[in-house]
């Protein structure tokens, strides 16, 4: 049974439409009516007499023994079906000129783009959980499939130039919410490639620093420091399909227990131990989570956990509290989307169903029902390549991922392009299908 809440989501798109036509077919009512009353006293006798004019012409034009009164009847229907014409080619016209004006980009194919926005805007509603390449990587397929796409990002990045913008200027690191609003942007084109552009080489502070990341620090400040609007006006900027949101809005670190029993504070600082995480956790504990995440989860028919670093990027976001219990209340699919290759000071030698372990042991709640895994083997050569990095390839134990209680969808689902990462086209519509 459909739900009414799905329903609406379907008519929605087409609720400004319906009221434009309804606001026209009133209007041509009314028109007709002030044409009826007034026929006989304007409209009547103006048409008389043209009527009369051109009966003149016509008379004269015609040979003798032709039939006036026919060769009438033909030149008014003609007439009807030319002037009909003109006024759809005109308004045709000056309908795609008033679109072409307020949008270059759509010199051709303005129905089919109409008829490609209706499809998105009727697409399921889907919330993706994670960080880093890999949630970036799965929302460019993603965004074929729906444009109610909502990015739920963690923020405990501290290094780099989103680790140096936030401790300068008390911004909320903005790396991973970048790189998403990048990957959510209508088109890759020009203006996408300059918001990742980063500054390399000898450019004093700039050095580092990403483009994106200092347009976002530029709307935070021009905002008054409000976050919230700056990646709100950056996703205008960028067209994007969806939109994308911190987990919280505090600013927050990772605190780890490392497996020797030490203690580490900071992403960069975990990471670089080399060892194996027994626990994590976000220091302050008790943060709010941003209401617009909550509100997400609860309308979702979708949630996409993952891929990413399983502990640095995922995790992150179920330790701010409400996360977890909207994910866990929801009715929609939740699906986690294992790694293909393991993380060195993360996931060493993890297999999937130890990527699934981890999470079930620092998150209080079961947070997913599904577990998409890739077990389609990279090339060996490729294999050959991260093994110099300490990358191995995750093992796809499903059988025993199953035997966990989860529902297992494995298939081909790698990318060997350049580096050994999901397809996001193949994956994404393997989510989607879920769905439906």
């Amino acid at each position: 049974m459909i739900r009414r809440s799905r329903f609406r989501r379907y008519l929605a798109p087409s609720a400004g439409l319906a009221k434009a036509i309804a606001v026209t077919l009133v209007g041509l009512f009314v028109f007709l009516v002030g044409a009826a009353l007034s026929f006989r006293i304007i409209l009547l006798p103006l048409l008389e007499g043209l009527a009369r004019v051109t009966g003149r012409i016509v008379a004269k034009v015609l040979p003798p023994e032709a039939d006036l009164e026919q060769a009438t009847y033909m030149l008014g229907g003609a007439f009807l079906l030319l002037g009909f014409y003109l006024l759809f080619l005109g308004a045709r016209a000056a309908f795609r000129h008033v679109l072409e004006t307020v949008n270059p980009d759509l010199k051709s194919g303005v129905a089919e783009r109409f008829v490609r926005q209706q499809q998105l805007a009727r697409g399921p509603r889907i919330v993706a959980i994670g960080g880093g390449t890999g949630l970036s990587t799965l929302l460019r397929g993603l965004k074929q499939h729906s444009s109610n796409i909502t990015a739920i990002v963690t923020v405990t990045d501290d290094g780099g130039s989103s680790g140096r913008l936030a401790s300068e200027i008390g911004i909320i690191p903005p790396g991973d919410i970048r790189n998403c609003l990048a990957a959510l942007a209508d088109s890759d084109g020009a203006m996408t490639d300059l918001f990742q552009h980063r500054f390399k080489g000898d450019f004093g502070s700039l050095s580092g620093h990403s483009v994106g990341n200092l347009l976002i620090a530029a709307l935070f400040n021009q905002a008054g420091g409000d976050f919230e609007q700056a990646i709100q006006t950056a996703g205008e900027v960028l067209a994007i399909r969806g939109r994308v949101v911190p987990s919280t809005l505090s600013h927050v670190k990772l605190r780890a227990i490392l497996e020797s029993g030490e203690e580490r504070i900071g992403e960069t600082n975990i990471v670089d131990s080399g060892q194996r995480i027994r626990r994590i956790f976000l220091e302050p504990s008790m943060v709010e989570a941003y209401h617009g995440a909550i509100e997400a989860i609860r309308q979702a028919d979708l949630i996409c956990i993952g891929p990413g670093s399983v502990y640095t990027s995922i995790i992150p976001n179920f330790l701010v509290p409400g996360i977890a219990e909207a994910v866990k209340e929801s009715n929609a699919v939740r699906a986690y989307v294992c790694n293909v290759m393991t993380q060195k000071g993360e996931s060493d030698s993890f297999t999937a169903s130890e990527h699934v372990t981890a999470i079930q042991a620092n998150v209080d709640h079961r947070v997913f029902d599904v577990v998409l895994i890739n077990s389609e083997q990279p090339s060996e050569s490729t294999i050959e390549r991260y093994r110099g990095a300490e990358q191995f390839f995750v093992v796809p134990d499903t059988d025993r991922v199953r035997a966990m209680g989860f529902r297992v969808v494995a298939g081909s689902f790698v990318n060997e392009a350049d580096f050994v990462r999901h397809d996001p086209m193949r994956v994404a519509a393997k989510l989607v299908a879920l769905v439906k």
